[in-house]
């Protein structure tokens, strides 16, 4: 059954609902409570307090005169989850979210460029395996009819809910059953986001990294079936885990490295790539005299790169470097440097005012005759702990710095550095 326009339809395949479930009907009754017109204006309610600064408690006890009190308490824990997800979509206030289901959800951005990079390999029907409550969901259904499939009546219900918040459940169609169970006839491209929860319970305990259910095997097996598959895993999954002729995609947001991708040959245009979002910036190896060309090891120069959690992840630092221009300071650290300034949205530039091996008495006292007050710390390659050493710098002055403690050629090394602005 295609879901509605306003996101409200039940519908589940025929051969895929499951009504024997006590847990899930309940939620399910909590689902539709909060859908319905008194859930709706309760909502409202609360969020209306909560702007107001009114606290929790004083809150819920105010509400509790005119509603129930375990709807009172659905509708407070929602609109918390609301506020946390405003982070991951620009329409949070209107959504409905679990904890667990938001945790593992893409967010908007991420969910809008994979979305993009199906193309044309999805311009018919696509299969959501595992779909939550439907972060990619949303963005995949853009244009495309798409087969959403969840074991969790409570996530598919709320993915088919804010696919119509985002005006997309139009051609959704919610599918209730176990991803293993499901044929793919007339699917053109699939994407699956495995749990990396063990079954059972939201709480439960998580899985190992590069463990998922389904197992990624499974995921990587659906290429026999459908060509054109992206399987979403977490970023710290052990590298070398996809198949040959697989690509590892590593995406950050910001700095902040969120997920890994997992392309079929079918899709994949490199072995690996690091995508930096919003702007969707990628960077991905090169090919013939750029791959062959080494990259230099040389004491810093006047300024220093510092690449991008997911260009680490990927592998891809010496890219970078030849991108750039660049040599690397040590042949087992991923800080590269150079004699000009440049700007890449694949690493942070920092221009480099000291350079020495690192003694901790000689940095404190240059740090105070510069007037630093306050410094980033990083530490990459080098024992220590970083709060303690923070301390016994006792830094004073005006001025801000990043102090990179590192090792050069295997000796370890300070610098003091600024921002390229």
């Amino acid at each position: 059954m295609t879901a509605g326009a306003g996101g409200a339809a039940r519908g589940v395949t025929s051969d895929a609902a499951r009504p024997g479930r006590d847990a899930d009907g309940d939620g399910l009754a909590r689902v539709e409570a909060l859908l319905s017109a008194q859930g709706q204006e309760l909502l409202a309610r609360v969020a209306s307090g909560r702007a107001a600064g009114e606290p929790p408690l004083a809150l819920a006890s105010r509400l509790r005169r005119d509603h129930p009190a375990d709807l009172v308490a659905a509708a407070t824990a929602q609109d918390e989850l609301r506020r946390a997800a405003a982070a991951k979509f620009s329409r949070a206030g209107r959504m409905l979210f679990t904890r667990p289901g938001l945790e593992q959800a893409s967010s908007e951005t991420a969910a809008r460029h994979r979305a993009r990079r199906f193309g044309e390999a999805a311009a018919g029907r696509l299969a959501d395996l595992g779909c939550g409550i439907g972060g990619d969901l949303i963005a995949l259904a853009a244009g495309r009819e798409v087969l959403a499939v969840d074991r969790d009546a409570v996530h598919l219900r709320m993915a088919a809910h804010n696919a119509g918040v985002y005006g997309m459940a139009a051609g959704v169609r919610t599918c209730e059953a176990d991803v293993r169970d499901v044929g793919l006839p007339g699917i053109g491209a699939v994407f699956t986001d495995p749990a990396r929860r063990l079954p059972g319970r939201a709480g439960g305990r998580r899985l190992r990294p590069g463990d998922s259910d389904p197992p990624l095997a499974w995921c990587f097996a659906l290429a026999s079936r459908v060509p054109a598959v992206a399987v979403k895993a977490a970023p710290g999954l052990p590298a070398g885990i996809a198949p040959a002729g697989w690509e590892t995609e590593f995406v950050a947001d910001g700095r902040d490295l969120k997920e890994a991708v997992l392309w079929s040959p079918a899709l994949a245009t490199a072995p690996a790539r690091a995508t930096i979002l919003p702007e969707g910036h990628t960077l991905l190896p090169g090919a013939g005299q750029e791959a062959r060309e080494e990259v230099p090891i040389a004491p810093p120069g006047a300024f220093l790169f510092d690449p991008n959690p997911a260009v680490t992840r990927a592998g891809l630092v010496e890219v970078l470097a030849r991108r750039l221009g660049a040599w690397k300071i040590d042949p087992r650290i991923a800080f590269l440097s150079a004699g000009t300034a440049q700007r890449t949205p694949f690493a942070r530039t920092l221009r480099v005012i000291e350079s020495a091996p690192w003694n901790e008495k000689d940095f404190a006292r240059r740090l105070r005759a510069l007037g630093i007050g306050a410094a980033d710390l990083r530490r990459r390659g080098l024992a220590g702990d970083v709060d303690r050493i923070h301390r016994r710098l006792k830094l004073a002055g005006p001025h801000r710095a990043t102090l990179v403690l590192t090792r050069v050629n295997d000796r370890p090394w300070g610098l003091i550095c600024t921002d390229l602005d």
